[in-house]
């Protein structure tokens, strides 16, 4: 009975400390989330500063498999390419180190002062009150690890599991024992704490505790695998880089520790101190080794899963620097704004063959491409707002609102093609499938909206004013065919594809109203643009002409 009620209390308190990871760790990306999603795509083209970011975001929200899904979810997203997600996953097996030391160190003694302090930090109406759940988690993180070490002191008195636990195990039954349990709990924090608080209480010899967080390395990769069953190839070998590397790693070290494995004992009189340097040296190493060799390393990948190319090209948005001259930001930035068009075209395309297809890729792909977008306008929003903070000239503040707002009106469009995404999203939810005569209709308005687009973007690519007066005439009346119809067919009460076309009718309208507005704004800015290059050209002609009439 004794027996039972000491691994009931165990495994209690084993849940609540990876409940309270799972929160702490929830609560850190809900607060900063899209901050480090920012931070990570935009500073990782050195991989130097990708290990560093790595292991900046793993130490915070003290989860290297929330990290790696982060990236491989950025890799999928097209917001950053698989090249510079290598050095973010090097770095997140050096941010677990953190967690290992702060147990070793007894800092979890600390476990109630946070959680007070959140507590009641979560209760003030100030701006500090953002901060109160993720410090009462981490102090529950803290807490339920000091519960796990009462919890399972009792075995001390076990001369018989002590005995065996302390005596040299196969180390490779240790590293497949960690793998298992951390693909198990998805958390590799959490048989790393376990390991210290064993050897701390003397149930674990140091010399099988080294290949179990070395196995705990393997495991935390689970959750990445698990993650890219449907994604595309970059993030796939993302997924495969971050396996490889935590492999590669025990691969380099287990050699090491088969020959010295039993001097370990040797190297401090704390056990658990020495095993939380073990495990920072461990992965630190690794990271090192594995960095210098990047390039051969991030090519055997390409190898293994094929060189491959995203199915979109990313659009090369400027960040803001201030030694650029004015006009070759503002050339840069209107450039771009046929690109983003030509993007949000083909979107819509991949959006309504989706709806018409019911094929799962195409639904992908356009999913894909709407998450890139909601990346690419929050970029877009913080660079015009450095550009205008950074102009004095009240003429270069009025061009750049006039091109935010083009910009402005192409993100409203990209909102409604969403919407048109959704109702396919609802559709699947809801098991609901068209029929051909609500197919059809769809396929009309949907391809007299992309003549539409195609109108708008040929005329602007030659800096010429839309005239889709003609096309937006054609759409406007199939809209209104299509919704009369809409109301014969709503008669029928078994007809659900009925109301997905009444979503489908009203998105397309809102497409075409914002369609018409840009090609109108756009139009303008396009004619007026080309008639002063003309006439500072017709200027520089005249010689001693002083003013343009």
């Amino acid at each position: 009975m004794e027996q039972l009620q000491l691994l009931i209390g165990g495994l209690t308190a084993i849940v609540l400390f990876i409940f309270g990871l799972e929160h702490f760790s929830a609560e850190i990306e809900r607060v900063t989330g899209d901050r480090f999603r920012r931070v990570l795509a935009r500073a990782t083209r050195v991989p130097v500063f990708g290990v560093l970011l790595g292991a900046l975001v793993t130490a915070v929200i003290q989860s290297s498999s929330a990290t790696s899904v982060i990236a491989i979810s950025l890799v999928n997203a097209g917001v950053l390419s698989f090249k510079n997600s290598v050095g973010i996953v090097f770095g997140s097996n050096v941010g677990t180190t953190v967690t290992a030391q702060l147990v070793a160190f007894k800092l979890t003694e600390f476990a109630p002062l946070l959680i007070i302090l959140g507590f009641f930090l979560s209760l003030m109406r100030s701006r500090w009150t953002l901060f109160g759940k993720p410090m009462f988690y981490i102090g529950f993180v803290f807490f339920s690890l000091n519960l796990i070490a009462s919890s399972l002191s009792p075995l001390q008195e076990s001369d018989l599991l002590v005995a065996y636990l302390v005596q040299p195990q196969n180390p490779l039954l240790a590293v497949l024992a960690g793998c298992l349990f951390t693909a198990l709990l998805q958390s590799s924090s959490v048989t790393t704490g376990l390991a210290i608080i064993f050897v701390q209480q003397g149930l674990l010899s140091l010399e099988n505790a080294v290949p179990l967080i070395m196995g705990a390395n393997i495991g935390t990769t689970a959750t990445a695998l698990l993650a890219v069953f449907n994604m595309d190839l970059a993030a796939k070998k993302t997924a495969l880089c971050h396996f490889l590397f935590n492999v590669g790693g025990v691969a380099l070290f287990l050699p090491v520790f088969l020959v010295f494995g039993e001097h370990l004992n040797r190297l401090g009189s704390d056990p658990a101190i020495a095993l939380a340097n073990i495990h920072m040296i461990f992965n630190v190493v690794s990271c090192l080794v594995f960095l210098a060799l990047i390039a051969p390393f991030t090519r055997l990948v390409e190898s293994v899963m094929g060189e491959g190319k995203m199915d979109f090209e990313r659009i090369d948005f400027p960040s803001y620097s201030p030694d650029v001259p004015f006009a070759e930001r503002y050339r840069r930035l209107e450039a771009n704004l046929l690109k983003l068009f030509a993007f949000l075209q083909e979107n819509y395309n991949l959006v309504t063959l989706g709806i018409e297809s019911n094929y799962r890729s195409v639904q992908e792909a356009a999913e894909r491409r709407i998450e890139y977008i909601a990346y690419l306008e929050r970029d877009v929003q913080a660079t015009f707002s450095h550009f205008l903070v950074s102009t004095a000239d009240e003429e270069e503040s009025r061009q750049l609102m006039n091109l935010f707002t083009r910009y402005d009106y192409l993100f409203q469009i990209e909102d409604s093609i969403e919407d048109l995404f959704n109702t396919k999203v609802t559709m699947d939810k809801q098991f609901i499938e068209l029929r051909s005569d609500v197919m059809l209709m769809v396929r009309e308005i949907s391809s007299r909206t992309l003549h539409l687009f195609d109108k708008t973007y040929r005329a602007l690519s030659e800096g010429q004013r839309p005239d889709t007066h003609e096309a937006s005439v054609e759409l406007r009346s199939t809209i209104d065919g299509v919704s009369r119809d809409l109301l014969r067919l709503m008669r029928d009460p078994r007809r659900q594809d009925v109301g997905v076309l009444s979503h489908f009718v009203t998105y397309s309208r809102r497409v075409q109203d914002k369609l018409q507005r840009f090609g109108k704004i756009a139009g303008r800015s396009a004619v007026g643009a080309k008639s002063a290059g003309a006439g500072a050209g017709a200027e520089a002609g005249r010689p001693g002409s002083a003013t343009d009439t």
